[in-house]
């Protein structure tokens, strides 16, 4: 089904910012649909004068649809005679009940049109079946009240509203709670489900005939909003807001209405969303939590790397002065993944900082062999979970490491390098650890020390990859690693 912006810009003459006002009128008009419990569809005039096209359609979520198959993009040649081109020529909002072409009930056709600054730019055609546009209570009354004011305001140009628009107005629904208020802020009818949230916050009695924005005072003066219930509620300019107290939440959208007299009070819609807002501070208590403890962690562990290098000062064997220096490295690529992750608001974190920061502390720490080893980065890691980004950090760490004390061992004379090149795409990253030193041994089978050890043990245990190890002819050796994340 092709879009309002598709059909408007290849069919018809419209300008940018008569465009403009049809996407914020068909991004707000499910209100319309639901209120008249009516189909909707918007007829722009042909840019050749042979007809109209079926710019965009809603269904009501209150009530059954007439519309049985979708209108969207559909011709109807021009006909003097016909009901919208009529209302589009004149600028009148138009009537007449007709059987439905498409297989459903008689249907009564209002056509309205799209006016602004003074211009009819298109039609809105409402569809109802006959019986169902009857009122048959209180509540569809005081729908189809407020349903035909917004239409007005259409036909008027005064709808949509300038600056109406926010997330909130594709969260709150007709049923999830109406009011209607008078040009003075009462109420003149409360849903039920509005009344029940209302007395979530504490509300004793009822709403209709009350000021709205007096009696929300009282109930949140306590938890002052962004903007005031009374100034929200008088009706002047939309608005939206949270009405929060100690017993529950509301979430509110105040549309104003206009009748031809001037202000006519608003249509406000709002929704009870204590579990919500609850569940959410739980949430961001437990990330909270979370993120304390890797920073908990971050800081024992650096607290292990101190004292592993005190132990290494006082110690006379260089074998054990190596190992402890090994370890002290190792304990510090696991800290360092917990404090990124301890900046996070999720079990997330961006790897090309870490693996960067870590190529820097190896070579930094290193001992070395007397030769100036450099290395850098080729490629992003990008985004990766705690679970995958601790073993990685480990695996390049001994692998850097490893390059540098073995790699260059007889050349000391001169500068080494140490490229950890990676490749992602989507879900498979594939990195590669190069250096241009003396290569492996020719009796080499794989195994190496402790280092290696770790290596395969992390890529095939934790990380569920695969491990190969390259000669070039050239001299040095590539460590290449495949793995999903």
């Amino acid at each position: 089904m092709p879009s309002l912006d598709d059909i408007v810009r290849s069919q018809t003459a419209l300008d940018d910012d008569d465009v403009a006002w049809l996407r914020a009128l068909v991004t707000d008009w499910q209100i319309i649909a639901d209120l008249s419990f009516c189909d909707l569809v918007l007829w722009v005039p042909d840019a050749e004068a042979k007809g109209m096209w079926a710019a965009a359609q809603i269904r009501p979520t209150t009530g059954p649809t007439t519309l049985l198959d979708d209108l969207a993009g559909a011709f109807v040649p021009s006909s003097p005679a016909g009901l919208v081109e009529r209302s589009l020529a004149g600028g009148e909002t138009l009537s007449e009940e007709t059987d439905d072409l498409l297989g459903g009930p008689v249907v009564r056709v209002e056509a309205v049109p799209v006016r602004r600054d003074g211009r009819s730019l298109a039609v809105v055609a409402r569809r109802g079946a006959v019986g169902l546009m009857r009122t048959s209570s209180a509540l569809e009354a005081a729908y189809h009240d407020a349903a035909a004011t917004l239409v007005e305001m259409i036909g008027r140009g005064e709808f949509p509203v300038p600056g109406a628009r926010s997330d909130l107005a594709d969260s709150l629904r007709v049923g999830d709670g109406f009011v209607r208020t008078d040009h003075a802020g009462v109420v003149r009818y409360a849903s039920p489900n509005a009344l029940s949230g209302f007395r979530r916050l504490g509300l004793k009695g009822d709403l209709i005939g009350v000021r709205l924005g007096e009696v929300t005072t009282r109930l949140v003066d306590r938890r002052p909003t962004d903007r005031g219930p009374l100034g929200l509620f008088a009706g002047a300019t939309p608005g939206e807001t949270d009405l929060e107290n100690a017993s529950g939440s509301l979430m509110v959208r105040v549309i104003p209405l206009r009748s031809e007299r001037g202000r006519d009070g608003s249509l406000i819609l709002l929704r009870d969303v204590t579990e919500l807002r609850l569940r959410e501070r739980q949430l961001v208590s437990k990330e909270a939590t979370i993120r304390e403890i890797h920073h908990r962690v971050k800081n024992n562990l650096q607290t292990v790397a101190a004292l592993l290098r005190l132990q290494s000062r006082r110690s006379d064997l260089p074998e054990a002065r190596e190992a402890l220096a090994e370890a002290e490295r190792r304990v510090g690529s696991i800290a360092l993944v917990h404090e990124t992750l301890s900046r996070s608001l999720d079990d997330v974190v961006d790897f090309d900082e870490i693996a960067d920061r870590l190529l820097r502390s190896v070579l930094d720490l290193s001992d070395g062999t007397g030769a100036a080893v450099s290395a850098d980065r080729i490629g992003s890691f990008g985004a990766l979970p705690g679970a995958v980004a601790t073993p990685l950090a480990m695996v390049i760490t001994e692998l850097v490491q490893n390059a540098a004390s073995h790699a260059f061992a007889d050349e000391s004379s001169r500068t080494g390098h140490v490229t950890v090149a990676v490749n992602r795409i989507r879900d498979r990253l594939r990195l590669r650890v190069s250096d241009d030193g003396v290569g492996l041994p020719v009796d080499f089978d794989g195994s190496g020390g402790l280092g290696l050890s770790i290596v395969r043990t992390l890529v095939d245990g934790e990380l569920g990859g695969t491990l190969e190890f390259e000669t070039s002819r050239q001299g040095g050796t590539t460590v290449a690693i495949s793995l999903t994340v």
